[in-house]
């Protein structure tokens, strides 16, 4: 099945991880998918294991200017989008007392204001039906140690997603969340842990998951997609939990 045949995709930090599973399963289901992301060699890479005609451009999902570069970008090659995908941002985590106005400002920057403008600048160029979905995560709703910066980032996303809706749905387009447990992806081996830290942090993390493991970038851009999809069309402004049960503990 092919629900996004003659559609256009755009993922943002569609590298790796999340949001290049998410940008492979709209490409195998029909549509011409368009990646962003920081590292060239990286957007290079991604973009020959999508195929299908992938497009990758570079850009810095917290810088507004970016933001309005990459619709002028899309513009200039005279796409419009059926689908959004604002996944790129960072994590990074510090006990209270040493989170940094730095670390504060770089991570508002990278997971709320980037996205919130990256989303008005596309705004002109959504198609009638056209679906947003926003990456947030299960940190915004349980109170875990030394993420307090991150996960209030998340709720600021959650949040955006019910206001928006209600601005965007008269013009025919609609918002929802997928917020995501813990996921393998190449997320964990950029906290600046050591390995052998890393790796009890990791056991630590999937204890607390009732389904034992930590999910497949594959089963959340599973999620991602039906969120897209036209079967979805009567899901607005919601969110879609996919952690494995860890925040019903």
């Amino acid at each position: 099945m092919n629900r996004f045949d003659n559609q256009t995709v755009l993922v943002t930090g569609g590298s790796s991880g999340i949001g290049l599973a998410a940008a492979k399963a709209y490409a195998a289901e029909g549509a011409r998918v368009v990646i962003t992301g920081r590292d060239e060699q990286a957007l290079a890479r991604a973009r020959d294991d999508i195929g299908h005609g992938a497009i990758a451009l570079r850009n810095d999902a917290g810088s507004v200017a970016e933001a309005r570069r990459l619709a002028e970008a899309l513009q200039a090659q005279g796409l419009e989008l059926d689908a959004v995908f604002i996944n790129a941002g960072v994590a990074r985590f510090a006990p209270f007392a040493e989170v940094s106005e730095s670390l504060w400002d770089d991570t508002f920057a990278a997971n709320v204001k980037g996205p919130y403008f990256q989303i008005q600048a596309l705004a002109p160029l959504l198609r009638p039906g056209a679906a947003i979905v926003i990456n947030g995560s299960i940190n915004a709703h349980i109170g875990m140690p030394n993420s307090s910066v991150y996960a209030a980032s998340k709720a600021a996303l959650i949040s955006l997603a019910k206001t928006l809706s209600a601005e965007l749905l008269p013009r025919g387009a609609r918002v929802n969340v997928v917020s995501p447990g813990p996921i393998s992806t190449p997320l964990y081996g950029k906290l600046g842990l050591d390995a052998a830290t890393l790796q009890a942090t990791a056991a630590a993390i999937q204890a607390q998951v009732p389904a034992g493991r930590f999910g497949t970038p594959e089963e959340l851009a599973s999620t991602v997609l039906h969120l897209s999809a036209r079967e979805s069309a009567f899901i607005v402004g919601a969110e879609l939990i996919v952690d494995g049960g860890m925040s019903t503990l």
